[in-house]
């Protein structure tokens, strides 16, 4: 009689025994496959692959993200957590704002001994976070996710897009994660430190980066958050900046930077507004800031010019906050 184990007789036990199709080697033992059996089907032209050291994909096809998390977590342990760009984006940041990193970055307690390999980046940690389950993956909160991954970033641009998109569409506040950076490893902050920094106390990241960059124009704004009103005391609006000697008007706000449509039907009220007062006015959406800064000033500097040949309409400065 040919024994060939419990998995030739009841072959779904290795979808059973398996998560999403991913199966350690041990697994597969316990179901009375040699390891000999287990190294031939992973050959090139076999049914199955080998995914990470002793972690068995039971297809020969390309691996799945999904497929890959589970390979990851398997390798590293029953108590592991997915931080890191792989947490963003099952958090819910948008892939294009994030960081190219084909490597899964995963926390384990730090009296586990698991190393590295491959694709999978271990790291121990004292912190282990509590995980938030999404699709069965525990991951590490937003927050803890996001410095886990500025602090694996080495210059400003990255790690300011990273922030700002897990500011406005994840809705971490500035200061969580800076309270994260100064209770975590202080490894690689410098840079995420330096930019929160710079934000703190203003109304919005995207104004925060404005008011960087308005240290390029020709002619800086005069007052950032003013209440601006008709000859008859009607309100028109209050942009991000204002330069009240030729009346011009800059906002940030869009539909880009905002998640719903009312703000968005706002947004568009507003600028009938301003058009209404005779008040020039310049939109720029916030991913702009991050990707063209030399076309933003660019065009602050025209409307400026333009705004200044014109006479200013008889509209009011209310509240002088700089």
């Amino acid at each position: 009689m040919n024994k060939r184990g419990r998995w030739a007789e009841h072959p779904e036990l290795l979808q059973e025994r398996s998560r999403h199709g991913v199966i350690k080697a041990t697994a597969l033992e316990s179901l009375e496959m040699g390891s000999k059996v287990i190294y031939r089907r992973c050959l090139p032209g076999g049914p199955w692959q080998r995914l990470l050291p002793g972690i068995i994909l039971l297809h020969n096809t390309a691996p799945t993200s999904l497929e890959r998390v589970t390979g990851a977590l398997l390798h590293a342990g029953p108590r592991a957590v997915v931080t890191g760009v792989e947490a963003c984006r099952r958090h819910g940041l948008r892939p294009r704002e994030l960081p190219p990193d084909e490597d899964i970055h995963v926390l384990i307690p730090h009296e586990h001994k698991i190393r590295s390999a491959e694709f999978v980046t271990v790291e121990r940690t004292h912190r282990l976070p509590e995980p938030r389950i999404r699709d069965s993956i525990p991951l590490a909160p937003l927050v803890r996710a996001t410095t886990d991954t500025c602090r694996r970033l080495r210059t400003a641009e990255p790690v300011g897009r990273l922030l700002v998109e897990s500011i406005q569409r994840g809705r971490c506040s500035p200061e969580a994660l800076a309270h994260e950076l100064d209770i975590g490893s202080k490894r690689g902050t410098a840079v995420p430190r330096r930019i929160l920094a710079e934000w703190k106390d203003l109304c919005s990241v995207a104004e925060a980066r404005a008011k960087i960059l308005s240290r390029s124009l020709m002619v800086r704004p005069s007052h950032w958050n003013p209440e601006i009103r008709d000859s008859h005391g009607g309100y028109i609006g209050r942009p991000d900046a204002w330069w009240d000697e030729v009346a011009l008007a800059w906002e940030i706000d869009s539909f880009d930077f905002h998640f719903y449509r009312d703000d968005y039907k706002r947004t568009v009220l507003r600028n009938t507004r301003y058009a209404t007062a005779g008040i020039t006015v310049v939109q720029t959406l916030p991913s702009q800031l991050l990707t063209d800064p030399a076309g933003v000033v660019a065009e602050l500097n025209a409307a400026h010019l333009a705004a200044s040949l014109r006479p200013r309409p008889p509209v009011n400065l209310v509240s002088r906050a700089a």
